[in-house]
């Protein structure tokens, strides 16, 4: 029996920090509407089979801050081979697209400095770039991310942990509003309790602590996309402008092409009609 060719574009989707391939789905199901396709990734540690602090489901979360994560043993190699399987089962599609969201730049760039072949543009939608930095974390610390908020949603000492914490059920009122503020300030009210609650409370440390080096030859030569994110409060502008004015320095050769969304940190949750269409186009 043979196979029906496979045509058109297809985009493989890598979440960020403690979110998972589910909230892709509104912006996969946009993206049909316009004729593509597209698969979103489960990074190690996180979606619905991903461990969870023994404490964190109980009355009163015992133990949450300390307890050291199930995810602290997870590494950056490990991520990469997560979005390297999916690149791979795609191949067949003439064009494929990697798609990263904030810490997601860093397992998608590795997996593409390490297979390049598997992709034929790498799309950073407000994420980590390694071009110019190896670790996300010498981003966030600059003095161009000194506005973005955020910093009073981390729990315990990531360092103990394995783990940046964070509590997506906390029953503060103050630390929800700045969960909201952060990274869904733009989500309609009413949806913003459901996305919450999908987060994670682990993001493995490996993922922003671990150094990506890529090279002209592999990272450097595929073709690349910045989405810039305009009223982003987790990543500040001018640090996403500082990723990308530093790749472009250290890969002349191959510059951004940059564009301008509007809103916040969280797009695939806001309006994921416009982000399809800007994806596609």
């Amino acid at each position: 029996m043979t196979e029906t060719p496979l045509t058109g574009t297809v985009f493989v989707f890598v979440h960020g920090a403690w979110h998972s391939s589910a909230q892709w789905a509104p912006t996969q199901r946009a993206l049909a509407g316009l004729g593509a396709a597209g698969v979103a990734v489960d990074l190690p540690g996180h979606g619905f089979d991903a461990p969870l602090p023994t404490g964190y489901l109980l009355p009163g979360q015992p133990g949450l801050p300390t307890e050291k994560s199930q995810l602290a043993t997870v590494t950056m190699d490990g991520c990469a081979d997560a979005v390297l399987d999916t690149l791979r089962q795609v191949r067949r599609f003439p064009t494929v697209v990697l798609v990263a969201h904030s810490a997601g730049g860093g397992p998608a760039s590795l997996a593409a400095e390490r297979a390049p072949e598997l992709v034929d543009r790498l799309v950073y939608l407000s994420a980590f770039v390694p071009g110019g930095r190896p670790r996300f974390f010498d981003y966030l610390g600059t003095p161009e991310n000194a506005t973005a908020l955020g910093q009073g949603l981390h729990l315990g000492d990531p360092a103990a942990l394995g783990a940046v914490r964070i509590n997506p059920l906390s029953p503060d009122p103050a630390y929800v509003e700045e969960l909201r503020q952060t990274h869904y300030h733009d989500t309609p009210p009413d949806r913003f309790d459901r996305w919450r609650s999908a987060l994670s409370p682990d993001l493995p440390l490996s993922v922003p602590a671990t150094p990506v080096t890529p090279t002209a030859a592999r990272w450097g030569r595929i073709p690349r996309t910045f989405l810039r994110c305009a009223e982003d409060r987790a990543l500040a502008p001018a640090a996403q402008d500082l990723m990308i004015a530093e790749a472009d320095r250290a890969f002349p050769d191959n510059p951004f092409t940059v564009r301008t969304l509007p809103g916040g940190h969280s797009p695939f949750a806001a309006r994921p009609h416009e982000l399809a269409a800007a994806l596609v186009a």
